[in-house]
């Protein structure tokens, strides 16, 4: 039986609500939950979490949350955000969590599009965000609160009083369970807007629970794996790797608030896989390096030695040649005896599923935890892919690669040289203002990615390009460029903006100032030369801009902000080279042109 064929018949007839009640009477003493890693942390076991859910459903059933029903979500990584996730899912509403970075602007889309009923917040700082636009949803019937000390408010339900007592699963909480269906929709995930306003992904049963089985299929972890929740719910590899993988794979999930945190969570955990986004394993190997820098000149030298079997090892098999036995024994007494200390710093030890995704990661920095042992594979896909939908192993992948379609999924390559993908963890569609629900793939049941890409001679796919301007920042965010710029380009000085980012831990800026403008502006200022060249060097520009940025920055959410800039005198124009005939910017010419300036501003 092929692996496709064991993942479809893993899958079969599963559903959210009936793995949740099977971990509850296979494993009930089990641990599911642990919130962080004090020594008073609180740990619900499935049996505990699944009672608690039955509590909230039979809540939110009483305050008339129907099937269909969408709940928003705006809370941190809690416990008590699971429970109303699955509270929701048990009904058959859509829950949808939302980012804590979104601009006021942003929620009201997202709030007003999604038609949500229920409106599910923390504390204080969530109030403090959602209210300007609380008035503004004629289809929000209740705001529940978490926290008892918010600012009371009359027509808010508390969420203590909502849930009541716990009671045992019944009949009626059975029923609801009985009747959840595979291919139902189970939650709604928002993009970031990249080329317009955030689109509502549907993801079904099927979707997130293949994705989850076919990761356990591909790369096996031990039973009841251990893993470390830290990155943002809203994010779709957070809803797999923290939500539903762990309930199909009866896994405990320690939560992990404050990324600051993350390295002694880390520690405290030893967990079994871990997902990073580029800069999270960049900065781990970054402090780690500068741990190996520190060791005596002895250990070092015995240090590299070992790294660079390691490394020999990592190469090989990444061109996907064998590894020699006499290699392969020497390898595994060194890592032993001196790469799995190393690991255990920073508590990856035990990690059988090292991935990265969301953006590209630099080779060296996989070439240089593949030396200490931690061979870390890329993965990609899209929030209407589940998440990955290509997935790198130990026994198939290449350096500068995302891997092989994952089993059941299929990759083509359109004319135009598109990545097309097919199969079970593509969504069902885009959620309508009216409820319904649009599918994205064409009548054979493809999906346009956006990413422009090759599949090589042993199946493996390579992303070389994107079919739209999008920023991936270092840490996954996607950010939409052309936003950015038309917001810096409302000041009259600016004549062209360009927003940097890419694969960069921050997005800044190049200014162009208007050649038309920028010297009328000047003389009604009172500053004494309209030189384009004098002005963008001109402290009385500089402050003016600073400004136009900040106001910028109020409209866009924490990670598409401009943190610096740098002005420059221009013109440009098609026939200078920056700008296209249509006059749209041939981004690639000013990346290479200004390359020095854009280093500048990440130095």
């Amino acid at each position: 039986m092929t692996t496709t064929e064991q993942v479809h018949r893993a899958v079969d007839g599963l559903t959210i609500p009936g793995l949740l009640r099977r971990n509850a009477q296979d494993f009930p003493d089990q641990p599911a939950l642990t919130s962080g890693i004090d020594p008073d942390a609180g740990t619900l076991t499935w049996s505990q979490l699944r009672t608690e859910v039955a509590a909230l459903t039979t809540g939110f059933t009483a305050l008339g949350v129907r099937r269909g029903d969408r709940v928003l979500i705006s809370m941190s990584k809690r416990p008590e955000h699971w429970v109303v996730d699955l509270a929701a899912i048990h009904i058959g509403a859509l829950p949808c969590t939302t980012y804590d970075t979104l601009s006021t602007e942003q929620i009201r889309f997202v709030a007003q599009h999604s038609k949500a009923t229920v409106l599910v917040l923390e504390g204080e700082e969530q109030l403090r965000r959602w209210r300007p636009v609380l008035g503004e949803l004629p289809h929000l019937r209740t705001v529940v609160t978490v926290d008892p000390d918010i600012t009371p408010d009359p027509s808010f339900v508390d969420y203590a009083d909502l849930r009541g007592e716990p009671p045992h699963p019944d009949a009626a909480f059975e029923k609801l369970v009985d009747q959840a269906d595979p291919d139902s929709p189970l939650t709604v995930v928002y993009t970031s807007g990249t080329t317009g306003d955030p689109k509502g992904v549907v993801l079904t049963h099927r979707n997130v629970i293949h994705e989850s089985l076919m990761q356990d299929h591909l790369v096996h972890v031990p039973e009841h794996p251990r893993s470390v929740a830290y990155l943002p719910l809203a994010h779709i590899a957070e809803r797999v790797l923290g939500i539903y993988m762990p309930i199909c794979n009866a896994g405990h999930v320690t939560l992990c608030e404050d990324q600051a945190q993350l390295l002694p969570t880390l520690a405290s955990v030893r967990p079994h896989g871990f997902f990073g986004v580029p800069r999270v394993w960049e900065k781990l190997a970054a402090g780690l390096r500068a741990k190996l820098a520190a060791l005596p000149a002895d250990q070092a030298g015995a240090i590299e030695q070992a790294r660079e079997i390691a490394l020999e090892v990592f190469r090989l098999r990444s061109a996907g040649e064998a590894v020699p036995a006499e290699l392969a024994q020497r390898y595994e007494q060194v890592d032993e005896a001196a790469l799995r200390p190393i690991r255990a710093a920073i508590g990856l030890e035990d990690c059988h599923r090292a991935f990265s995704g969301a953006a590209p990661i630099p080779t060296s920095a996989l070439e240089f935890l593949a030396s200490i042992g931690l061979a870390v594979y890329e993965v990609w896909g899209l929030s209407e892919t589940t998440g990955a939908a290509t997935v790198s192993t130990p026994e198939v992948f290449a350096l500068g690669a995302v891997g092989r379609p994952g089993p059941g999924m299929e990759v083509r390559v359109a004319e135009d040289g598109e990545l097309l993908v097919r199969g079970p963890v593509v969504f069902a569609g885009y959620l309508q203002e009216d409820g319904a629900i649009d599918p994205a793939t064409d009548a054979e049941g493809w999906l346009p990615t956006g990413d422009i890409g090759a599949l090589d001679e042993r199946g493996i796919v390579r992303i070389t390009d994107r079919k739209k301007e999008i920023i991936i920042t270092a840490g996954g965010k996607n950010i939409a460029p052309t936003k950015v710029e038309s917001l810096l380009r409302a000041h009259p000085l600016v004549g062209q903006a360009v927003a940097i980012g890419d694969e960069r831990r921050y997005v800044t800026a190049l200014l162009v100032l208007d050649e038309d403008a920028a010297p009328g502006w000047a003389k009604s200022h009172g500053v004494d030369t309209t030189d384009l060249r004098e002005l963008a060097a001109h402290p009385e520009v500089r402050s003016a801009l600073e400004e136009a940025v900040a106001r910028a920055n109020q409209a866009l959410a924490r990670v598409e902000q401009v943190k610096t800039f740098r002005v420059l005198a221009g013109p440009w124009s098609a026939e200078s080279g920056e700008l296209t005939p249509k006059l749209s910017l041939r981004r690639k010419v000013i990346a290479e042109r200004y390359a020095d300036t854009v280093e500048g501003m990440y130095r």
